[in-house]
């Protein structure tokens, strides 16, 4: 249970990395020839690498950051229309499968304290 949480959440945090790149590059930039929001996608590369090698700690606090591209897409799909409604709709998405599989991944892969069989 524990490999197919962290296959999904890879897949997951992978795939926001690369809709937050052609969002603000290609796909609806703010302004043309690309946005400085393209930036954004810079603190999804923290957690990365933890992420990839299923680390708990990496899991635990990533879930919160992924909060803030959660707000942003709600924000951005009820202000937008058009294709950055939709881009903004895959970022709610995208954030909501990695939260939910990140906070199950470190709840399944905890240390359970050992029971003291003279009970």
């Amino acid at each position: 249970m524990t490999r197919l949480l962290q296959v999904v959440s890879s897949a997951a945090l992978v795939a926001l990395i690369f809709l937050c790149l052609a969002w603000e590059l290609w796909l609806a930039p703010l302004r043309a020839g690309g946005s400085s929001l393209v930036f954004k996608a810079l603190p999804l590369l923290l957690p990365l690498f933890g992420v990839l090698r299923g680390k708990r700690y990496t899991y635990q606090w990533s879930a919160m950051l992924i909060l803030a591209y959660f707000t942003e897409g709600v924000v951005r799909a009820w202000s937008e229309r058009g294709a950055s409604q939709a881009l903004a709709l895959a970022e709610i998405v995208l954030s909501v499968v990695f939260f939910t599989c990140a906070i199950f991944y470190a709840r399944c892969s905890r240390s359970l304290p050992r029971q003291d069989p003279s009970w």
